[in-house]
């Protein structure tokens, strides 16, 4: 318990050095899971080619992940 925290305030000084002006705007979240899905698409195509079949599905699975976060939140995008 005392290693959270240790950690959560390690944070919290680290969040505290980059000051408000340097604060990132928050990406919509389905659009991250669009491209994330892209991504995923893209990896495993790039298994087939190489001929790695086990790979491939491992990408596929993640870009199932994403097409199903995507399709939960219609007119998100």
């Amino acid at each position: 318990m005392d290693t959270r925290q240790r950690k959560s305030s390690a944070s919290f000084v680290a969040q505290k050095r980059r000051g408000p002006n340097t604060l990132r705007d928050k990406p919509n979240g389905s659009q991250n899971a669009q491209r994330s899905y892209e991504r995923y698409l893209a990896l495993a195509q790039a298994q087939i080619l190489a001929g790695d079949t086990v790979g491939a599905e491992n990408y596929y699975q993640h870009a199932e992940h994403f097409f199903r976060s995507m399709s939960s939140h219609p007119g998100s995008t």
